[in-house]
């Protein structure tokens, strides 16, 4: 199957119409803080943009399972992604009361995948992995050791979706799909002209670099 394309950290009604005409499987929105971060009703007004031809998806953090599910039905995703190293206990709950599919984020730190990669593959419906930055979530513009974390994906139970995010621009995403063949690529920082504003050229690059790249 061909990589599909995740436009995240959306902020405003024309950069979700953007990221739909180029064609994104998934938008994201977030709600765990930052320079992006929005409310449950603006998300669910930019997201409008979708008109169902993508999926909606709110990133959360360390918010409670009924926040979360509270957030999720004002904003009506279609799917959670946890980061803040999430627990498979955390996961269960959540899922249980949003009724959502959750993707579960595994924050790399040194080329590896971490010892909790077992346990949320085994019950997340997603695995992104992302790279760690102290102090920080995600949206940081990082990336880390595709090959190495390739090596390591060779010896373990492969997710039945992998999302791959951290660090991805239009110039090194073939690269990143090369190594990793992740079913979705997942960017905000490498096609922005500032936090949460997209550059329309560059998500239009990074389209047209994983759809020529896709295996």
């Amino acid at each position: 199957m061909p990589t599909e394309v995740k436009f995240c950290g959306m902020t405003r009604a024309e950069d979700v119409a953007a990221a739909v005409g180029f064609g994104a499987a998934y938008v994201g929105v977030i709600f765990a803080g930052g320079p992006r971060a929005i409310d449950a009703d603006t998300a669910d007004s930019i997201l409008a943009m979708t008109g169902r031809e993508a999926h909606r998806v709110g990133v959360f953090g360390d918010e409670t399972a009924e926040c979360i599910s509270a957030i999720s039905r004002t904003a009506h995703l279609d799917i959670i992604q946890l980061h803040a190293d999430p627990t498979a206990s955390k996961i269960a709950e959540v899922r249980a009361l949003s009724g959502l599919p959750i993707w579960a984020v595994v924050r790399i730190k040194d080329g590896g995948l971490p010892a909790v990669y077992e346990e949320l593959h085994a019950t997340a419906d997603a695995i992104v992995l992302d790279a760690a930055a102290p102090g920080r979530l995600g949206g940081t513009g990082i990336a880390f050791d595709w090959h190495a974390v390739a090596r390591t994906l060779d010896h373990s139970p492969r997710p039945s979706l992998l999302v791959l995010a951290g660090g991805l621009t239009p110039n090194n995403v073939s690269e990143a799909i090369e190594a990793l063949e992740p079913d979705v690529v997942d960017v905000s920082t490498g096609v922005e002209l500032s936090p949460g504003i997209k550059h329309p050229g560059k998500m239009r690059a990074f389209a047209a670099a994983v759809r020529s790249n896709s295996p």
